[in-house]
């Protein structure tokens, strides 16, 4: 198990059964980059993943 799993159980076992928008994650991001800049790379590339998922071009 990678240490960033742990992270994703955690986030599936609190929040898993929660509908939420794409708005409201995109928040939480901004929100998480805005507190800990040093990530900020790593979470366009998330988001930018996220974006062109469906994308058979990416």
């Amino acid at each position: 198990m990678y240490f960033t799993d742990r992270g994703i159980e955690e986030l599936q076992t609190r929040r898993g059964d929660e509908e939420v928008t794409l708005a409201w994650v995109a928040d939480r991001l901004q929100e998480f980059t805005d507190t800990h800049p040093e990530f900020e790379s790593a979470v366009e590339r998330f988001a930018t993943w996220l974006a062109r998922e469906d994308d058979p071009d990416d």
